[in-house]
């Protein structure tokens, strides 16, 4: 059996786990001639790292392998997009093999890269269809695209964040935040679901925005996390 859940393909290993992977890429970002927006390498990795790792946690499924595909040559861009993924791994305590290739032949003047993540999860563990009515439904982070990331740092979303809410037993679903925004994927949350979602009166929060690489992630859980220990979190609305 296999099935595809948001941006994740699942393929059933056996009766008891699946295969979890994801991918994400990123391109024209980095310090070469011809990118649009100018970051380091360094930054470029961990950032696309940090989507997909955000993707495979958000199941709850363990990360076990990483592939990727860097278009630009070993140094010093491949090496400084190697260390930024590298420090991202760190994060979360996660020492996983990297398969890595990097364009040796080519000089190439934009800087380019794909990342795919391969994970397994228990089916008995896999954060996957239990939300139900009553349930609310907050934002970790802030949506963030482009230059915006760097300047907002300490508001968005981290690969720890996900970790850590993903471990909460109160926590049913977790939704990283891509280019179509909160509402973007609440309404896919609901169309795949069948449920029903009622936003907050006053939310100070640009639901329609990007959020880039995963600058933010929609928490659905039984209790109001707001005053439950965490940062970043605010409550958007409820399931009904």
């Amino acid at each position: 059996m296999k099935f595809t859940h948001r941006d994740i393909q699942l393929l059933e290993l056996d009766s008891k786990e699946f295969l979890v992977i994801s991918c994400d890429s990123c391109g024209g970002v980095g310090l070469k001639e011809n990118d649009i927006v100018k970051a380091s390498p360094y930054i470029v990795g961990k950032f696309t790292a940090r989507v997909c790792l955000s993707e495979i946690l958000s199941l709850k499924a363990k990360p076990m392998t990483m592939s990727i595909s860097i278009c630009s040559e070993p140094e010093p861009t491949g090496e400084e997009i190697i260390k930024g993924i590298k420090d991202e791994l760190k994060e979360i305590d996660l020492d996983i093999p990297l398969i890595i290739s990097t364009e040796k032949n080519i000089k190439t003047s934009m800087t380019a890269l794909g990342i795919s993540v391969f994970g397994r999860v228990k089916k008995e563990s896999i954060l996957l269809d239990k939300v139900k009515k009553g349930d609310f439904v907050y934002i970790l982070g802030e949506p963030c695209v482009g230059d915006e990331v760097l300047k907002n740092v300490k508001k968005i979303c981290t690969t720890k964040d996900i970790f850590k809410v993903v471990n909460d037993k109160n926590v049913c679903e977790v939704i990283p935040v891509g280019s179509s925004g909160i509402k973007g994927e609440m309404n896919k949350f609901m169309e795949e679901t069948g449920l029903e979602f009622y936003y907050e009166d006053d939310i100070k929060i640009d639901i329609n925005k990007s959020a880039g690489p995963c600058t933010a992630a929609i928490v659905i859980g039984k209790l109001d996390f707001s005053v439950y220990g965490y940062d970043k979190i605010r409550k958007i609305g409820y399931i009904k």
